[in-house]
């Protein structure tokens, strides 16, 4: 551990080494007016050869219009200034004795072009969906379906994917998503992640990359792709930024409001995000659950109403600094806080065959907590000299926790009998905490004409701190219940290398292979039940990547690759939470990771339209079952590793353009085959399903730059382990209008216009029936306003290519 730590120490040090300029080198100087003598800052100031004219060096103006470039070799030059609005400055002639000669050229003034519009109006859509050949880019900065909403609410419209209420994510009806900030982790799943993306304003969001069958660059973790959602970033000189605040009604109130602030100067580029969101949430359930019982058959029937709301401050500051044209360093730094509360109202009825002992059961759960979510990542670029070669490097740190309390407050009425209601009092305290440390480094380089290398090393350090505290609570006061509390520390490590080589075979052939191996050791330590369970493991995950170019309007690929999930930390604990009266959830320290081997052909057809062919196997996929137990009339939910898991889909990307740069339509629809079989009770049970799901997006340009967005889905019948989930259909409106030169925007949109996004779910599991229906109130009003200012030029900016994926497991 120590060696490498090291080794990156030395590495970053090293490229913090400056190339220092001799004494005798000159400087060409001068400052850039305009003909009020008013100076003209991020002016291009470009050095020509004064008999070809070709560029020989140059600059570009610091806010105040001065400029600095380095004297070039002997000869005569001119001096060449542009600047919008400013009519073309060119020099007279100058002659440099040598490297060493330096030249002032004083104040330059500009003179205004008259020849400027006072305004230019160009009005075009551009597409929200592009295929690539190795991923799927799905565009969010601009559109009016994403103003005012969250990226939690972005994530779930786009093509393929699909949230269960859980905030589990499916990709082409696959589980195990990796979801990735800015090409780093989230270091979240499950509950935890849908907190983080419904606490993130899309405002902040570019776009998202869907990696359906990523290389062997990327950890093995995620069985079903990668989803990687780009955050905005800086594309001025100078000071820019924004403002924004929106209200939303959908039963409950909700605010959103925030900000941000870029600086280009010089060489450094940085930029702060602010977000402050209140996002009230609620929910309406019914659900019916029959069982054999020893008795006989037992139902339950429910009807429940569960309110909550989040208030949610966020920050985020990225700074990077350019120490020369070939090294940069930068750090970016993720705050987020949010304080929860929630209530949960359930009304039931419980039937057995004896009419004495129907139950009315009345519930009401109450939560509090507090959430934060802290990252930091230092970063350093460089190329090494060599045309091709570069070498990256990164560390990380992360520190999550979660602080929360239930209240849980039960009666029992026996409506056909005499005997006195009977009260249950419970609380549970659940403090969670998480350290997550991790470091690595990529080196590339340039093989012969067309060959690729890339060589990488990971290694990370996690440790996840999960304590249960349960309390019986008489006459007010609480008292710890030992048997129903739990304390549990799961440690891992993961040392990680691959090698990934690419190369193209004439005009057709592009082929790229790679290996990457991963040892894990782990432990987990149940302190409450005095168990620890040790596992070391070591995995190789190959992929090979072939591409052809049949002709110029048909390219296909043919993937492979095999990854890995491992279980979330949480869903080791061995310990048995509560939930109600006759429900109950349970963690397991025995189960595996699964592994998937993932085949994909994919077909791009006149370079617009998009046909995914997959088939993928998983092994000892985790997932959840309801198990009935008859000699407690209790149901407990329990992680377990099912048989296999098979998966076969076709995925069709068809964007029509009705008018181009007027009216064009992005559709893309999916049909998956999905087949689970699991022992429960030494009985196999198989659940299998034809799953169809299609959605169609309209980007509309109406008259006086006014913009309309139209999306109508449809979710067809689908299954998740034993879990069968019915078909369900919504549309999405929303209208787009800029204002004040384009600097003030107004949007308002509707969503699930009709109400029509029920989620009904059924599972039969050993004779043993559950039905949910929710709705998890969809349907809503948004107005948003947004104001941007700038002061600034366009540039082109460096796009870093870091992906760090690292352990999307902290979630329930």
């Amino acid at each position: 551990m120590k060696k490498i730590y090291h080794l990156l120490l030395l590495i970053l040090f090293s490229s913090f080494t400056v190339k220092t300029y001799a004494q005798s080198e000159g400087m060409l100087t001068g400052t850039i007016a305009d003909d009020k003598n008013l100076n003209v800052g991020f002016a291009n100031v470009a050095v020509l050869d004064a008999v070809t004219s070709a560029v020989v060096t140059g600059a570009i103006a610091d806010m105040d219009g001065n400029f600095k470039i380095k004297t070039p070799a002997k000869g005569t030059y001119l001096l060449k200034v542009n600047s919008l609005g400013y009519v073309t400055y060119q020099s007279a002639v100058f002659e440099v004795s040598g490297p060493s000669a330096s030249k002032d050229f004083g104040k330059l003034q500009l003179k205004s072009d008259a020849k400027v519009l006072k305004e230019v109006t160009v009005q075009a859509l551009r597409p929200t969906i592009l295929n690539e050949a190795d991923k799927m880019v799905v565009s969010v900065e601009g559109t009016a379906l994403a103003t005012g909403s969250t990226a939690y609410e972005v994530l779930e419209k786009s093509p393929g994917v699909w949230v269960d209420q859980d905030g589990n994510i499916t990709l082409n009806g696959k589980g195990g998503v990796q979801i990735l900030l800015n090409g780093k982790p989230s270091y979240l799943t499950g509950k935890d992640l849908q907190n983080l993306l419904q606490g993130m304003s899309a405002e902040n969001l570019k776009d998202l990359e869907i990696i359906t069958n990523p290389s062997s660059k990327y950890d093995a973790e995620g069985t079903s792709g990668i989803i990687n959602i780009n955050l905005k970033k800086n594309q001025l000189f100078g000071l820019n930024g924004g403002v924004y605040a929106g209200y939303q009604y959908n039963q409950l109130h909700a605010y959103t409001s925030g900000g941000n602030i870029n600086l280009k100067n010089g060489k450094w580029n940085t930029s702060v995000n602010a977000d402050f969101a209140r996002r009230p949430r609620f929910r309406d359930v019914e659900t019916a659950r029959i069982v054999n019982s020893s008795t006989g058959k037992k139902s339950l029937t429910q009807t429940g109403r569960e309110e909550g709301r989040r208030v949610s401050p966020s920050l985020r500051l990225a700074t990077d600094y350019d120490i020369n044209d070939n090294h940069s360093v930068g750090m970016v730094a993720n705050l987020q806080y949010s304080d929860n509360s929630n209530s949960f109202y359930t009304k039931g009825l419980l039937r057995d065959n004896t009419a004495a002992n129907d139950t009315l059961i009345t519930s009401t759960n109450t939560a509090g907590g507090t959430y934060y979510n802290s990252t930091i990542n230092l970063h350093y670029s460089g190329k090494l000299g060599a045309t091709g070669t570069t070498l990256t490097a990164d560390v990380d740190y992360a520190t999550i926790a979660n602080d929360d309390e239930t209240g849980f407050s039960h009666s029992f009425e026996r409506i056909n009998s005499d005997e006195p209601t009977q009260l249950n009092h419970f609380a549970t305290e659940n403090p969670t905490h998480y350290d997550i440390y991790s470091a690595k480094t990529d080196f590339a380089k340039q093989i012969g004409k067309n060959g690729r290398l890339e060589l990488g090393t990971k290694i990370s350090h996690v440790v996840s701190d999960n304590e249960l505290r349960f309390y019986e609570i008489s006459d007010g006061v609480r008292t710890i219940a030992p048997e129903r509390s739990s304390h549990f520390i799961f440690t891992e490590d993961i040392l990680a290398a691959y090698t990934n080589f690419s190369t193209s075979i004439g005009e057709t052939w592009k082929i790229q292979a790679g290996l990457r191996a991963e040892q894990t050791q782990a432990e987990g330590d149940a302190k409450t039940l005095n168990q620890i369970n040790d596992r070391s493991y070591l995995n190789f995950f190959p992929s090979l990547f072939i591409q052809q170019q049949v002709s110029e309007n048909y390219q296909i690929g043919y993937k492979y690759s095999r990854r890995i999930n491992r279980p979330h930390y949480g869903h080791l604990n061995p310990f048995v939470f509560y939930i109600d009266p006759n429900t109950l959830a349970t963690g397991n320290p025995h189960l595996k990771p699964q592994y998937t081997n993932s085949f994909e052909v994919t077909q791009m057809f006149r370079k617009t339209y998009n046909l995914v062919l997959g088939y993928a196997v998983t092994k000892d996929f985790i997932g959840e079952v309801p198990v009935y137990h008859r000699e407690k009339n209790l149901t407990i939910f329990e992680r377990r590793n099912m048989d296999d898991f098979t998966n076969i889909n076709a995925t069709l990307v068809a964007p029509i353009r009705v008018k181009p740069g007027k009216w064009e339509i992005n559709n893309n629809a999916t049909l998956a085959y999905q087949h689970f079989t699991v022992k429960v009770n030494e009985i196999t049970e198989t659940s299998e399903q034809l799953n169809f799901s299609a959605q169609s997006s309209h980007n509309i340009l109406l008259p006086k730059g006014m913009r309309l967005e139209l999306t109508g889905a449809y979710q067809g019948p689908g299954v998740y382990g034993l879990f069968e989930f019915a078909d369900q259909w919504w549309l999405d409106a929303g209208l787009k209008r800029s204002f004040l030169e384009d600097k003030l925007t107004v949007t308002m949109n509707v969503t699930d216009i009709f109400r029509s996004r029920d989620l009904r779910i059924d599972t039969m599991v050993d004779g043993n029936s559950n039905k949910i229906n929710q709705y998890h109130g969809m349907q809503s009003v948004r107005l948003h306003l947004r104001y941007n200012f700038n002061k600034g030029k366009a540039f082109e900016s460096k796009k870093r290519n870091v992906n760090l994926e690292e352990l999307n497991r902290t979630g329930n």
